[in-house]
């Protein structure tokens, strides 16, 4: 059980600081942090630290394959959580 909370845990926290990197090399106009690794991380479970990022910094809020992304990842983990324990 708490092998679950430490992998989600550790993914959201990722991907909250892959979104604020993104930011601000788009700010700088340097590489980027392709789309696919942003949304296969929701999709794995970061789609809490991914929500987060998108609203903090204002970061892909305007592109609706992340918000759909995230909201059905979220609703996934969710409902995946509440069936283990």
């Amino acid at each position: 059980m708490k092998y679950y909370f430490y992998y989600y845990l550790t993914l959201n926290i990722i991907m909250f600081i892959l979104y604020g990197m993104d930011k601000r090399k788009a700010r700088k106009h340097q590489w980027r942090i392709p789309e696919k690794t942003l949304i296969l991380g929701s999709l794995f479970g970061g789609a809490l630290g991914s929500s987060l990022g998108m609203m903090i910094f204002h970061h892909k809020t305007r592109k609706p394959v992340f918000w759909a992304a995230n909201g059905f990842a979220l609703v996934l983990h969710a409902f995946l959580l509440w069936k283990i324990f």
